[in-house]
C-alpha cells in the first residue's frame, strides 16, 4: 500500500534545512549566505542599541544584560556574549548541535552592540525616542530573518527554546514566553529597564519576522552525506 506523505512542517515549507556545520559549508551559495549572516548579526546589534538608546524598554534578554551591567564592571556587549556562551552550555543536555551561525551569533552580536552604543546617542523628545524604538523593533525582525535565512543554524537563545520544546510536552509558544518572562523578571530585579518597547517587541517580533523571512530565505539543498567505499 502506498504510504501517504506526511504534511510539511512550517520549517520545511520555508525552505529551512537542518544541517551539520560541514553540510552548511557545502550547501552552496556560500558567499551570499556568509554576507547575509554577518549583515543580519550586525543589524541585530544595531537594533539592540536603538532600543537601548530609545529608553522606552529593551528586548527581553537585553533587560537581563542591562541589569547585570549594573553589578559587574563589564560592557553591555560583553555581558551579552557571556550570557550567550552560558546558554550554549545548556544545549549539551538537550543534545542540540550548534551551527556556524550559532557561534557567530554568540560573539558577533555582542561586539556589534557595543560599537553601535558608542556611536548612537539618546534622542531628545518623546516622539524621537518612540520612532527609534519602533525602528529598532522592525530592524530586529529584518536582522533575525537575515541571519536565519542564511541557513547557518539558530542563535543560542533560539536553540535553547526549540531544544526544550522537543523534549517537553509544552508548546513552543509557552516555552518562549516562559523563558522571556524569567529573564525579564531577573533583569528588572537587577535594575534593567522594562517599558513599552519590551511589550511591543514581545508582541510584534514573531509576526514581523514571519513577514520578512520568506523573501530573505536563501534556498539551498541539504548535501547528502558522502557514501562510504563500496566493496567489489
Amino acid at each position: 500500500m502506498k504510504r501517504t506523505p506526511e504534511p510539511e512542517t512550517p520549517r520545511a515549507l520555508l525552505g529551512l534545512q537542518q544541517m551539520s556545520p560541514r553540510q552548511q559549508l557545502r550547501a552552496g551559495r556560500l558567499p551570499r549566505r556568509l554576507t547575509q549572516l554577518f549583515a543580519g548579526l550586525t543589524l541585530f546589534g544595531l537594533s539592540m542599541a536603538m532600543l537601548i538608546r530609545g529608553g522606552l524598554g529593551m528586548i527581553p534578554w537585553d533587560v537581563f544584560h542591562a541589569g547585570v551591567t549594573k553589578h559587574l564592571p563589564l560592557s553591555f556587549g560583553t555581558v551579552a556574549i557571556i550570557t550567550a556562551l552560558i546558554v550554549l552550555l545548556l544545549w549539551i543536555p538537550l543534545r542540540e548541535a550548534p551551527g556556524l551561525g550559532t557561534i557567530a551569533n554568540a560573539i558577533w552580536v555582542g561586539v556589534a552592540v557595543d560599537v553601535f552604543l558608542a556611536l548612537l546617542s539618546a534622542p531628545e523628545g518623546l516622539v524621537a525616542r518612540f520612532a527609534m524604538m519602533l525602528g529598532g523593533i522592525v530592524l530586529n525582525a529584518v536582522a533575525t530573518a537575515l541571519y536565519i535565512g542564511a541557513q547557518f543554524g539558530p542563535g543560542p537563545r533560539d536553540g535553547l527554546m526549540t531544544g526544550l520544546a522537543r523534549r517537553l510536552p509544552i508548546s513552543l509558544r509557552v516555552i518562549r514566553t516562559g523563558i522571556e518572562v524569567v529573564v525579564v523578571l531577573a533583569g528588572w530585579l537587577l535594575g534593567g529597564v522594562v517599558g513599552l518597547g519590551t511589550v511591543l517587541f514581545a508582541l510584534c517580533i514573531g509576526p514581523l519576522t514571519q513577514l520578512f523571512l520568506p523573501p530573505l530565505m536563501v534556498r539551498v539543498d541539504r548535501p547528502s552525506r558522502p557514501e562510504g567505499p563500496t566493496s567489489a
